[in-house]
């Protein structure tokens, strides 16, 4: 028996590539556009060689509050199984940490934010 995609990820860089979806959870996941309010985007330098690899990108977006309520971050919201959460989090590096938010569509998710 398979276990049931119960859990919704916000992405907005990198996890909505096919190639690390394939990489990270062996299949590609289906999603639709979100977005999340109050937040805006800049980028980091990624150094694990790994995930420098897999995404095929040294520079992955990252995301912190910006305060300013009519700011958003744009991204796709997946509904995955809790086995692929913790495959996302062994993709993500340290420089990010996992945090449940409210999206624009009222749906909560969870999402990797700047620690």
């Amino acid at each position: 028996m398979t276990e049931a995609a119960t859990v919704l990820l916000f992405s907005y860089g990198t996890l909505q590539q096919e190639n690390v979806q394939l990489a990270s959870f062996g299949r590609r996941l289906d999603g639709a556009p979100d977005a999340i309010p109050g937040w805006r985007r800049s980028e980091i330098e990624i150094t694990d060689p790994e995930v420098v690899r897999t995404s095929g990108k040294r520079f992955h977006p990252i995301v912190e509050p910006s305060g300013d309520a009519a700011d958003e971050v744009a991204g796709t919201v997946f509904r995955i199984t809790e086995a692929e959460l913790t495959a996302a989090d062994a993709y993500e590096v340290a420089d990010y940490k996992r945090i449940l938010v409210r999206l624009k569509s009222g749906l909560e998710a969870w999402v990797y934010v700047r620690r």
